[in-house]
């Protein structure tokens, strides 16, 4: 009987594919697994096994799989259940899901090797010139890469030359899978086994008199061993006796130190194993603690609500401490990277050498060593922490999630596909594993506390700040009369001025939130108007003064600082608006003495770019930070005493049924950073409009009331959380097929839905990488079937795709649009 299965591969195509496989490879394989296979014509990429079974595919012939690439399953059954939910629900394709899952070194693709033909004579003067370099190549070296023929005969397309070497019969083309893992290996050295005797040692000392380096290094090898029963590695080998690796080489080819090799974590923490045992909890933590339990007893998701600084992170600390002891493993999932530096630290003192952590900034290696730890469920590995993507890791027995700053538009993800909210996915992959669910946020989402007022979610709460720690207190500056009595020192209210001098006086430090990088989002000309703009897109380039280049912040396109207009040649041009940058730049003009730091995109792009600021900042080697958003997420910094919000217009004004809502929980958010420990802290927010609903109810900490006008809002204009959205999107370079593809689609889904489509529009930006963008809305009530509705949409879609002129609009779904 024939044997097959079914394999998902990493590529956007809705189904999977059917090999079929001999007895043998039958007898190992696994679901989970990964296995080369051959697809199109000589592509070979790596899939996971899906099923085995012994149907024959009716539509074609089933190819063979090129190999078997594991001796165990790298991917477990709940993971494919819940990586099938993403796709279904986020109406994207398994192969991108698991795309997405996976770390890179996991997903092989083929390269193509040119060889030479060695089963013919080759007549080198039947060769062009072009042709007889690669040709000469390959005498010398036997395998070359496509890469590699192209800079031997400098051109980038050496397609049609290997083509006609092949039809010569000169070269031969060979598909090669690369395995991109490669364990670390750490070199370490000890005593050649000739001279473990005391004679033989004696002797080795003596021969050694008169080289005086390599006795250094053997004395040196004793002493370490004497001080340690460990390995010893040649780095240290190498500190401890001042010399050089050569010296050591000497040795090791002499046959007096032997070398060996030990496969290490690239990841190691060097925490103590000494666990320091976590704090009490107070009365308020405490009762929230009860209340969540209680929760976990009927089996519900929990939503704990306590103010910023109230110690939220403790009470998670006492439910990892629980859910470990019963050796299950726990999950903590957070919006920003910058956020895991912190609290690492923090909760190695409680949980030594449990935690791993997950998250973009590892490179691929780590991220393979985290997923074979988790995998085999170590005890290195019973603590993940980690960025949304840490919910993909191949837990075996999960019994707590935890979903931090659960409000946060961090955890949705926007390109590519799979498009998912990590916390939904989170609460899916929680329900698979039977594991205890807790969202967590001083501002909860309102589809959240929708959820847990409806009784669908459980509750706590945390009213009071840790050890009694008074709110800060908050003052609006109204900066549209201070500018009109010219009252402002360039973006600083006299307010804030005065503040940020007394904050330095008492040696505190001081936080400025600006929600935009770059010195400025607008230069324009002061003679005709104009304002460059980028060619790839319709939005007007940034002014980046440190670089000193206008950059746009959506394809990454930028230009040297024009010295005079591009339209009318004037040369007096002007910055429009004001971003981090510029702040900065101020902040050091006003305070000369101060040491200003910056936290945006462009001070963080290394991979310890977050972790050095936020030390920095903790350790008071700076005074003023100045930044974006990275800022507002749960940092804590005990020796801040004044936040400012240089313009909480720019939040308000934004075209998104949400903004209200964000800016209510940004600007709480930031606030929550000022007097964390015994002193009150201040806030002063700068507006043109101090009598605004949203910024009076921050000042007032009123959350009640905000939820309540933005429920009333969005059952009046059937937003979530009592509708459901999908938002389509649609991509296109030519500007009026779009047009009319998009109006087709409306037009279809108008006759299915009725009144409840809106679109399709423009979005504000609404050419991205030379790609003309439009939106259709759909707006599904809750008592329509929502999986049904998807339904719907991709029939309409596979009638749009039969239209030969759109099959090349791009179409893109987002569920739950944020």
């Amino acid at each position: 009987m024939a044997n097959f299965i079914n394999v998902i591969l990493p590529i956007p195509l809705e189904r999977t594919f059917t090999y079929s496989i001999t007895e043998e490879e039958a007898a190992l394989l696994q679901v989970g697994m990964r296995v080369a296979v051959p697809f199109g014509k000589s592509k070979i990429y790596t899939g996971i096994v899906h099923g085995i079974h012994q149907q024959q595919p009716e539509a074609y012939e089933a190819k063979e799989v090129h190999q078997l690439l594991d001796e165990y399953p790298i991917v477990n059954q709940i993971q494919i259940k819940h990586w099938e939910w993403i796709a279904s629900y986020y109406m994207c394709t398994l192969g991108e899901v698991v795309r997405s899952a996976l770390p890179g070194a996991f997903l092989l693709e083929s390269e193509t090797l040119v060889l030479r033909n060695r089963a013919y004579e080759i007549d080198e003067s039947q060769l062009l010139d072009d042709e007889f370099l690669v040709f000469e190549a390959l005498q010398h070296q036997s395998i070359l890469k496509v890469q590699e023929v192209s800079a031997i005969v400098e051109r980038k397309n050496v397609l049609p030359i290997l083509q006609r070497l092949l039809e010569k019969k000169v070269i031969v083309l060979k598909e090669e899978v690369y395995e991109q893992y490669k364990p670390k290996l750490v070199r370490y050295v000890k005593l050649g086994t000739a001279y473990l005797s005391d004679e033989k040692l004696e002797e080795l000392l003596n021969s050694l008199t008169r080289a005086p380096k390599q006795s250094q290094v053997v004395l040196s090898l004793f002493q370490l061993q004497g001080n340690t029963q460990k390995p010893i590695k040649v780095s240290d080998l190498e500190k401890s006796s001042n010399t050089s690796k050569a010296v050591i080489k000497s040795l090791v080819d002499k046959g007096i130190l032997e070398e060996y090799f030990i496969k290490t974590d690239r990841v190691d923490y060097d925490g103590g194993t000494d666990n320091s045992t976590t704090k009490d909890l107070n009365e308020y933590q405490t009762l929230a603690l009860t209340d969540i339990k209680a929760s976990f007893e009927k089996n519900k998701v929990t939503l704990l609500k306590g103010v910023t600084s109230s110690g939220k992170t403790e009470v998670y600390v006492k439910l990892i401490e629980e859910c470990l002891e019963k050796d299950l493993q726990a999950l903590y999932l957070l919006p920003e990277i910058a956020l895991t530096t912190q609290l690492i630290s923090r909760l190695q003192e409680y949980f030594g050498e449990k935690i791993a952590i997950y998250h973009s900034k590892y490179n691929v290696q780590e991220r393979v060593e985290v997923w074979q730890n988790v995998l085999q469920a170590k005890p290195k590995a019973q603590l993940v922490i980690g960025a949304r993507s840490a919910m993909y890791l191949p837990f075996s027995k999960l019994g707590l999630v935890i979903v931090d700053e659960e409000h946060e538009s961090s955890f949705k993800q926007f390109d590519p596909a799979p498009r998912y909210h990590a916390r939904d996915a989170a609460i899916v992959l929680g329900h698979l594993h039977n594991a205890n669910i807790l969202l967590g946020s001083a501002t909860p989402s309102v589809e959240s506390f929708y959820n847990a007022q409806t009784g669908k979610y459980g509750y706590a709460e945390i009213t009071r700040r840790y050890g009694n720690v008074l709110m800060p207190e908050m003052e609006l500056v109204d900066i549209k009369e201070a500018s009109r009595k010219k009252r402002m020192k360039g973006h600083f209210s006299e307010r804030l001025f005065l503040e940020m001098e007394e904050t330095l006086k008492e040696g505190a430090q001081i936080i400025l939130f600006q929600n935009r990088r770059g010195f400025a989002p607008l230069m324009e000309c002061l003679t005709c108007g104009h304002s460059p703009q980028c060619p790839n897109c319709d939005v007007s380039l940034t002014y980046h003064q440190f670089r000193n280049q206008l950059r746009c912040h959506y394809c990454g396109h930028h230009t040297a600082l024009p010295e005079s207009c591009f339209a009318c040649g004037s040369p007096d041009l002007d910055t429009k608006g004001f971003g981090t940058e510029q702040i900065e730049k101020e902040v050091i003009g006003l305070f000369p003495e101060a040491k200003v730091g910056r936290m945006d995109l462009d001070t963080t792009r290394g991979k310890h770019g977050y972790e050095k600021i936020i030390t920095a900042f903790e350790q008071q080697d700076l005074d003023i930070l100045v930044g974006t958003q990275m800022l507002t997420k749960g940092l804590d910094f005990r020796n801040v005493n004044l936040v400012g919000v240089m313009n909480a217009d720019s939040l308000l004004n934004f075209p998104d049924y949400r903004a209200h809502e964000r800016t209510y929980q940004l600007l709480t958010q930031v606030s929550g950073r000022a007097g964390r420990t015994k002193k009150r802290g201040r806030v002063i927010i700068q507006t043109y409009n101090p009598y605004h609903q949203i910024l009076k109810q921050v000042t007032t900490s009123d959350y009640d009331g905000m939820y309540t006008e933005q429920m009333y809002e969005r059952q009046q204009f059937k937003y979530p959380p009592l509708n459901r959205i999908i938002k389509v999107t649609f991509k296109h370079k030519n500007y009026n097929i779009l047009n009319e593809a998009a109006d087709w689609f409306a037009g279809a889904l108008r006759t299915n839905f009725g009144g409840v489509v809106l679109g399709p529009e423009y979005p504000p930006v609404a050419r991205i990488r030379n790609q003309y963008l439009k939106h259709i809305i759909v707006k599904v009530q809750k008592v329509q079937s929502l999986a049904q509705t998807k339904a719907n949409v991709r029939r309409i879609e596979k009638s749009f795709k039969a239209v030969a002129l759109y099959r090349s609009v791009r179409v893109i779904y987002n569920v739950d649009h944020i």
